[in-house]
């Protein structure tokens, strides 16, 4: 027999299976061991798709739980009816009619008195004692444009002094009807009544000195009406007082207004400060 046919010779005390191992003839520990895991992950995952498979059976035969009922929004607090409280009794009682409406909201008291009749409603909420409406806060007005028949609230906000009580006058009214003068009254309100006349274009009637207060006497319209441009407008006043622009400053003045930057410094702005650091007097001092 050839030398290639001969069996190892095996060593005296050496085991047989360990040289087989050794050879090669034996898988190693470590491929079993993955085989094992790969068994286990097989029989997880089969357990899982059988849970699925039997919860879509269940919810499939059993009738679908009816959705919670969506939770409305809470509303608001919301003016409530106030034609009977003490203060309106009393107003009624003396304006004969004047007294339109009158609501509450938390807490705040609104009465809408007949244009006619405010100065009267003024005089009695300050001269009564019960009542003792001392302190004029302010005088100011909204407007509704969508209200065409009278589209200005005229706004009076009262405080009484000794009574630590507030109340709020309200009067509808158009730009040429305007309203009557409270500066007999209260003489506090010839400047809040400037302003109103000034800002929205009201007319007061027996006003002591009606005109202009916050922007010169020959600008063109009221600025806080809803109607009114928010962007730098060009009109006779500014062709009148202000510098003509050049070209480029044009072009960088629509530039900003397309990149939105108009509120920033603005040439006009620069404009007005040279008018007034050069001592020209834009609007007339009140003497």
């Amino acid at each position: 027999m050839s030398d290639d046919t001969k069996q190892p010779e095996i060593a005296d005390g050496e085991d047989p299976g360990l040289s087989k191992a050794a050879s090669g003839d034996q898988p190693p520990a470590k491929e079993a061991a993955t085989g094992q895991a790969d068994a286990e992950k097989t029989i997880t995952l089969g357990e899982a798709m059988a849970k699925v498979a039997a919860a879509k059976e269940a919810a499939s035969a059993a009738p679908a739980a009816p959705k919670p009922p969506i939770k409305k929004k809470e509303e608001g607090p919301k003016p409530v009816d106030a034609s009977t409280h003490p203060l309106v009794e009393r107003l009624k009682s003396k304006l004969n009619g004047g007294v339109l409406e009158a609501s509450e909201f938390l807490g705040q008291l609104s009465v809408r008195i007949e244009g006619s009749q405010i100065v009267t409603a003024c005089d009695f909420l300050r001269s009564d004692p019960a009542t003792a409406f001392n302190y004029l806060t302010d005088v100011t007005c909204v407007h509704l444009p969508d209200r065409t028949e009278a589209p200005f609230d005229i706004v009076y906000n009262l405080y009484s002094i000794p009574q630590n009580e507030r109340v709020r006058l309200k009067v509808a009214t158009t730009a040429e009807q305007g309203a009557e003068s409270v500066c007999a009254v209260w003489p506090a309100a010839n400047w809040m009544e400037r302003e109103v006349y000034d800002l929205f274009g009201i007319d007061f009637k027996n006003h002591p000195d009606l005109r202009r207060l916050l922007l010169p006497p020959d600008w063109e319209g009221h600025p806080m009406r809803k109607d009114y441009p928010l962007e730098f407008i060009e009109n006779e006043w500014t062709a009148k007082h202000l510098p003509e622009m050049t070209d480029v400053q044009k072009e960088q003045l629509e530039q900003r207004r397309g990149y939105g930057l108009e509120i920033l410094s603005v040439p006009q702005e620069r404009m007005m400060r040279e008018l007034f650091q050069g001592d020209k007097e834009v609007m007339p001092k009140d003497k």
